[in-house]
């Protein structure tokens, strides 16, 4: 018996406390707060934004153009998916589902959000000149320009993920994890 000390100390600490990195770890749900700060972030941030707005001005209109139907569809269902992205992300999803090739699934997200976001942009430009004389010529207009740069912003985040899946980005967004 006399092997066995008396008194044991123990000392237990948390992984989060090791790492110092820039999460948030409530139980088992640990946020990735880099990436709000990082590029690929602000940009998904800004294409939630801006695609809201764009589908909430197209929604707002007489929709007598069977083109706004492919728009509002585009806007809506992308939006959708912006978030849910967003939040897999946020919340580590990638980290838990390792088996998932991230960089690859975002980069290809983002390009065909990118192409899919062009041709409703178009489809919008195409068809304001008939709201010219009505009170819905102004949301027509402003959701073709929002439409334009939503479909800047998924080519810049196209651009990113594209850094990230090579492995290039050696900036500060290639470390918060996929773009």
């Amino acid at each position: 018996m006399s092997d066995f000390p008396d008194n044991v100390a123990t000392e237990t600490s948390s992984p989060q406390s090791q790492q110092g990195g820039s999460s948030f770890q409530l139980a088992s749900i640990s946020m990735d707060l880099g990436l709000i700060k990082s590029i690929p972030g602000i940009l998904m941030l800004a294409e939630i934004v801006l695609g809201l707005l764009q589908w909430a001005l197209i929604a707002n209109a007489s929709s007598i153009i069977p083109a706004y139907g492919w728009v509002m569809f585009v806007a809506v269902t992308l939006w959708l998916l912006t978030i849910i992205l967003f939040f897999m992300l946020f919340f580590g999803a990638h980290h838990k589902l390792s088996s998932v090739p991230w960089p690859m699934l975002v980069m290809v997200y983002n390009a065909v959000a990118t192409v899919l976001y062009l041709t409703a942009f178009l489809a919008n430009a195409a068809s304001v000149a008939p709201y010219s004389s009505t009170y819905f010529y102004g949301h027509m207009a402003a959701a073709a320009f929002f439409g334009i740069v939503v479909t800047l912003l998924y080519g810049a985040s196209t651009f990113f993920s594209y850094l990230a899946w090579k492995g290039d980005g050696g900036n500060a967004a290639s470390n918060s994890g996929p773009a």
